[in-house]
């Protein structure tokens, strides 16, 4: 079967994006609704407005370091994810770890569209008195399928237009926030003696975790970005894309419910809405966070896997994916009798992911030293070939260990996770061919 060619390096002479595209596809890719609704949850821990913020910038920042660190091959060889894992899982064994990132974001793909698709009915309702939830769910999913088959030039400009949106309702909102409720957040927020303890620490985490996703695939998207960017340059674009609306989103979402007593910061918003433009605002915000998101965080990931491991064309996976991510039932899902089944599948799949991150880590800067030949990650008979088993022990062996406690997984599991892997790509039997190119190759 012919070899796919989207899964293929990008040359530096094809990559399509300058700092400011890669600054507005990160900013429109991390916004999320949840963030708000993670803001409003920091009141039942007892934090502050100042003990707030600082968790919310701390987490963040520890992603982007994260991120610097995991988006160097991928900069450098223009590899994504999928072929990136190649090198610790091998040529079949990357399915896994890849498919773990790809399938929960099909999930949220239809999720993040059904409340998409609610939000432009409530537009609809306020402005033409029309109802019809469905039917706009699934135009809003048809337009979303065909600006994924244009590929990142059509996400390009999309993120473009609603970077500047979603900055600009923020800023609105925020504005109502301090001048409509500023007495009742200076009582329960600013006046409040919170604490410095352990729910500080889990508010840490919390905005750690809340873009945790993209940690793993950064590669997919960093290899569009044009040659000659330090990584200092590409940390202060992850700086400036994450922090200031994750930060806007958290204090927005804790102000809100502290100052109307709603948990749903949206909900909050649309019932302390004085006017019907503040609705619409914060209606319009909604369906260009969730387009963003999906087209950026959603479809890329899963589409990658596809097509490495059923060897399809682009625009065949995210058809499919559109297509599978209606099936997944997202009316169902987001319904509260679901809540505790989608409550145990996200806590299967997000304790893998510190554990990956550990292989990926060790296997690029202690293990190959920083220098991969990425050819041999297309070499079906290579040295990668099959599955690398001290891979995949690892991750299982991480991802039990997240389970103890997944709040905190990364915390607990990421540095076992990397020892494991450490010695079992040294000792284990089957993955001696897996030591070639290693400084584990002289032992045989």
């Amino acid at each position: 079967m012919a070899e796919n060619t989207n899964l293929r390096p990008i040359s530096k002479d094809k990559r399509i994006m300058g700092l400011t595209s890669y600054l507005f596809l990160w900013l429109g890719g991390c916004v999320s609704i949840g963030t708000f609704a993670l803001g409003s949850g920091q009141l039942e821990k007892g934090l502050n407005l100042t003990q707030a913020f600082t968790a919310m910038v701390i987490g963040s920042l520890l992603l982007i370091l994260c991120l610097c660190l995991n988006d160097q091959l991928s900069y450098k060889t223009g590899v994504p994810y999928a072929v990136q894992l190649k090198s610790a899982f091998g040529t079949k064994g990357n399915i896994l770890p890849a498919m773990l990132r790809g399938v929960p974001a099909i999930v949220w793909y239809g999720v993040q569209s059904w409340l998409g698709g609610s939000a432009i009915n409530q537009i609809s309702i306020s402005l033409f008195d029309y109802d019809n939830t469905v039917l706009f769910f699934l135009l809003f999913q048809l337009l979303q399928i065909w600006i994924s088959t244009t590929g990142f030039h059509g996400l390009k400009w999309l993120e473009n237009i609603g970077a500047v949106v979603i900055m600009a309702s923020l800023s609105y909102m925020f504005y109502i926030c301090m001048t409509k409720f500023g007495g009742e957040i200076e009582a329960n927020l600013i006046n409040k003696e919170g604490t410095w303890g352990i729910p500080f620490i889990s508010a840490i985490v919390a905005f750690f975790g809340v873009n945790v996703l993209v940690m793993l695939n950064v590669g997919d998207y960093v290899r569009e970005l044009k040659p000659g960017y330090s990584t200092a340059k590409r940390g202060v674009v992850y700086f400036l894309a994450m922090v200031p609306p994750t930060v806007f989103m958290g204090l927005i979402g804790l102000m809100i419910s502290s100052a109307t007593g709603i948990a749903n910061p949206i909900n909050a918003f649309a019932k302390a809405a004085d006017n019907q433009f503040l609705v619409i605002i914060t209606l319009i915000f909604i369906l260009f966070a969730q387009m963003t998101t999906n087209l950026a965080s959603n479809v890329v990931p899963p589409a990658y896997a596809l097509m490495d491991a059923f060897k399809i064309k682009h625009k065949t996976a995210v058809i499919l994916i559109g297509i599978i991510a209606v099936a997944t039932c997202p009316w169902l899902i987001t319904s509260d009798e679901s809540s505790a089944g989608v409550d145990i599948f996200v806590l299967t799949y997000t304790v893998f992911f510190s554990p990956i991150f550990a292989v990926l880590m060790v296997d690029y800067y202690i293990l190959h030293k920083g220098k991969i030949n990425v050819e041999e990650l297309y070499d079906e008979e290579g040295n990668r070939k099959g599955v690398n088993w001290a891979a995949i022990i690892s991750i299982v062996f991480g991802a039990i260990i997240g389970l103890f406690n997944a709040d905190i997984s990364f915390l607990t599991a990421t540095i076992p996770t990397a020892i494991v892997y450490y010695f079992t790509m040294k000792y284990l039997p089957a993955s001696k061919r897996f030591r070639e190119g290693t400084i584990f190759a002289a032992d045989k």
